[in-house]
Order: C-alpha cells, then sequence, then structure tokens
C-alpha cells in the first residue's frame, strides 16, 4: 500500500510539473508574440484611407489655370440625343434642359463674369437662315460664344451666315454640310482663329451611326476677358 501511495505521489508531482513546464511556454509564446507584434506594428506603414481623384469643373480631365474658364461641349448624336453644353460647372444647354433643337446651338457668354447672356437654337434643315443672321448680328463684343450642331446644320446655310460664324473665329464653317458634326467655342471681336473647333464631315463608309457621324466632345479652358 505503501509503495503504491507513493507512486500515486510521484505521478502527480509529475503531472504538476509538466502542468507548470507548459504554462511556463504558454506565458513566454504569449509575450513573444505580443513583443512581436509591437515590433511590426513600429514599422509597419501606416494605413492609408484611399481619396477620390479630385473633381474638376464640368468634369474636365484637369483643372484651369487661375483667371480662365472652363468648358465642355458636346454634339448631338444622330437626330436622338441633342448636344450639351456645360460651363464652369453649369449645364447650359442640354435635351435635359429641354433648349436644344436640329441645326446649330448656341449659348453666348459674357467673357469678363462668365454669366450667361443668351441661348438659342436655329433649324437648319426647314428653318430660316434670317433668323440665325439676325441673332449673329446682334452678339456684343466681347462674348463667348459656344455652337454645337444636331442632326442637320447646314441645308440652310448660306454665304452671309457662315462670314458672320468665320468672324466669330471658326476655320471649319465655311465646310460644314449636310449631316456634319461641329463644335466650336469662338468669340466677338475675336483677332485670331478659335483653337476650340472640331469638325467631323457625314461619310458613309465611316459614319459611326447609320447616316450620322461620330459624337464630338471638346473641353478646354478660355482666358477672362480684362479688356
Amino acid at each position: 500500500m505503501m509503495r503504491a501511495g507513493g507512486l500515486l505521489k510521484l505521478a502527480v508531482l509529475i503531472s504538476i510539473l509538466f502542468l507548470a513546464v507548459f504554462l511556463a511556454f504558454e506565458l513566454l509564446e504569449s509575450n513573444m508574440n505580443f513583443n512581436l507584434g509591437k515590433v511590426l506594428a513600429r514599422y509597419a506603414p501606416a494605413e492609408t484611407v484611399p481619396t477620390k481623384p479630385p473633381r474638376h469643373k464640368c468634369n474636365l480631365s484637369k483643372s484651369c489655370p487661375e483667371d480662365h474658364f472652363a468648358f465642355k461641349i458636346t454634339s448631338g448624336a444622330a437626330s436622338v440625343v441633342g448636344p450639351k453644353m456645360c460651363f464652369q460647372d453649369n449645364v447650359l444647354m442640354s435635351g435635359v434642359k429641354n433648349n436644344v433643337g436640329r441645326g446649330i446651338n448656341i449659348a453666348l457668354i459674357n467673357g469678363k463674369t462668365g454669366e450667361l447672356t443668351k441661348t438659342d437654337s436655329f433649324d437648319m434643315w426647314s428653318g430660316d437662315v434670317n433668323q440665325l443672321i439676325k441673332f449673329l448680328k446682334e452678339i456684343e463684343d466681347g462674348s463667348i460664344v459656344m455652337m454645337a450642331t444636331f442632326d442637320d446644320p447646314a441645308t440652310k446655310l448660306n454665304e452671309e451666315a457662315r462670314n458672320l460664324i468665320t468672324e466669330l473665329g471658326s476655320s471649319s464653317i465655311s465646310i460644314l454640310g449636310f449631316r456634319d458634326n461641329w463644335v466650336f467655342v469662338g468669340g466677338k471681336g475675336i483677332k485670331t482663329k478659335s483653337p476650340f473647333e472640331q469638325h467631323i464631315k457625314n461619310n458613309a463608309e465611316t459614319n459611326k451611326y447609320e447616316g450620322w457621324p461620330e459624337v464630338l466632345e471638346m473641353e478646354g479652358c478660355i482666358p477672362v476677358k480684362h479688356e
């Protein structure tokens, strides 16, 4: 009995020893992990919060310099979607605003203040070109002139109307034809040809839409007029 009791005590002591060793290793491993975590945290790069890219006026690809107006202009798509004009983050003309029409769409802006002064559209398929001529002759000096086509812009255009638009800085108005697409930004009293103009011919072999060329989109920055 005494021998059996001694063996039992020995077994209990061995169990206690193993438990003590196990707890010691667990504590050591926990401490090592804690210290390792502190070291890694010290040298780990700080978490960066993803930031949205900056939004520019009229959703331009880049911002305009100071003392410049931002604009984006889009021609019509076939005879379905009207043109759109944005200036200084304000939509001046669009199908949503219900102020565009077939032919040539025009927005006039004060070149000093950037304020919209007038918008109109002129049907060059079945309208009266004299209404367009009257409008062009009444544009005040210093005005920024934005133009975009929709459907057919040229059937009723005559030499007088084309010359008046040429005086605004256009290089392509003289060859604008049936169902061509054209976007243009010029000015009354401009001394040189405008750099803001795009023109694409109606061509059955290259048209994106049946009977109409692809949509044109143009953006840019116009210096504020100080004179």
